[in-house]
C-alpha cells in the first residue's frame, strides 16, 4: 500500500470537527414554544450530518406542517450548533416525511410529556 492511500484509508478522524453526539447535545436547548421540551427529546431530529469541512447539515421536523414558529425553531437550531467548537456553518432543512409522531419521542420527552399532562 502507497503511503498516499495509507493517509487516506487510515487517517484518524478529525478531533477538531465535533460529533454528532456534540450537536445533539447543543440542540437540546432548542424547544418548541408550544411544547415546552426540547426537540431532540421530541423527535424532531432525523438525521445530523457533519462534513469535513465543518458545516453541519440537520434534517429535522415539526410537530405540524405549517407550524408558526418554524423560522423561529431554525434560527435557535442554527444559533445552538454554531456555538460548538469546530462548527462552520450549519444548514437546518425541513422535512416531512416520515411526518412525527409521539413515537418518536425520547423516553425522557414522553416523561416530560407527561409531567405537563400528556398522555403518551
Amino acid at each position: 500500500m502507497s503511503e498516499e492511500t495509507r493517509s487516506r484509508t487510515e487517517a484518524p478522524e478529525n478531533p477538531e470537527l465535533p460529533t454528532s453526539e456534540q450537536i445533539l447535545e447543543a440542540l437540546k436547548v432548542v424547544k418548541d414554544p408550544e411544547i415546552p421540551i426540547n426537540v431532540v427529546d421530541l423527535g424532531l431530529i432525523y438525521n445530523v450530518d457533519v462534513k469535513p469541512s465543518g458545516i453541519v447539515d440537520i434534517d429535522m421536523t415539526l410537530t405540524a406542517i405549517g407550524c408558526p414558529v418554524q423560522d423561529m425553531i431554525k434560527a435557535d437550531a442554527e444559533l445552538a450548533v454554531m456555538r460548538v467548537p469546530g462548527v462552520k456553518g450549519v444548514n437546518v432543512d425541513f422535512v416531512w416525511s416520515p411526518p412525527w409522531t409521539p413515537a418518536k419521542m425520547s423516553e425522557e420527552g414522553k416523561k416530560q410529556m407527561r409531567m405537563f399532562g400528556f398522555n403518551v
